[in-house]
């Protein structure tokens, strides 16, 4: 199970961060908004890892990807359950409560409901358990771009199946998904030449870092928004 160290430096999460808004329903779920609605412009789905949508760098992620021009929503996937940070002990039940699959039918409708407004550009990126919803959403042509960052549960039969042009940043430290497994992603893409990839290990960083580092920290500070460029550069070459 994907979960040895998928959970390590949980985060203290704020319902009140955040410069969007939280809005009870779109495409089913309660959802964190940031950007104004425009149907012309991209929109980006962000899908959390397991401590959900009230983790305060991933809504600063948000709004900066809202400040550069897109549309971003950050759907509930866990309909008000995450992982509790105060109780890991939690996890092997919780996971088997949240599977990625209900997560993946619940994105079909948030996209589903992206497209009813007009907005036909529209990429993902998935953090730890979110990879692997958003990596079935990178099956289909429902949407242009996916990015993974410190993926869980995805295989490679995923990364075999992917139809759209896939970033996957990695840790260096991971025993979730270690840099031998995310070489074995970047072997496969450069078998796909018609599936425009980027791979990236990121050295000296762990599992989350993208989402779960320490603020007054200047290096991880200077690791995860390396990595949030990344993100915005895929998105702003391939969802237009």
């Amino acid at each position: 199970m994907a979960t040895s160290q998928c959970c390590d430096n949980p985060p203290t999460l704020d319902p009140a961060y955040g410069k969007g808004a939280v809005v009870d329903n779109f495409g089913g779920l309660k959802t964190y908004i940031s950007g104004v609605f425009d149907s012309s412009k991209p929109a980006i789905l962000l899908a959390a890892d397991a401590f959900g949508i009230d983790v305060p760098n991933l809504r600063d992620l948000a709004d900066k990807l809202a400040e550069s021009g897109f549309y971003v929503v950050v759907p509930d996937f866990f309909h008000g359950d995450p992982v509790p940070p105060n109780d890991l002990s939690q996890l092997p039940t919780w996971i088997q409560k949240h599977r990625p699959a209900k997560g993946f039918e619940d994105a079909k409708l948030v996209i589903q409901a992206l497209k009813e407004k007009g907005v036909s550009a529209i990429g993902a990126a998935g953090f730890c358990w979110g990879a692997k919803v958003v990596v079935e959403l990178a099956k289909s042509d429902d949407i242009k771009a996916v990015v993974l960052l410190h993926p869980s549960f995805v295989t490679v039969d995923d990364i075999k199946e992917v139809k759209v042009p896939i970033s996957v940043l990695g840790a260096e430290i991971d025993r979730t998904t270690p840099p031998e497994v995310t070489k074995q992603f970047e072997e496969i893409l450069s078998t796909k030449p018609e599936v425009p990839s980027y791979v990236k290990i990121f050295a000296g960083v762990q599992h989350g870092w993208t989402v779960r580092h320490e603020v007054t920290d200047k290096g991880a500070v200077e690791k995860a928004e390396e990595a949030h460029k990344d993100l915005l550069n895929w998105f702003n070459k391939y969802v237009k």
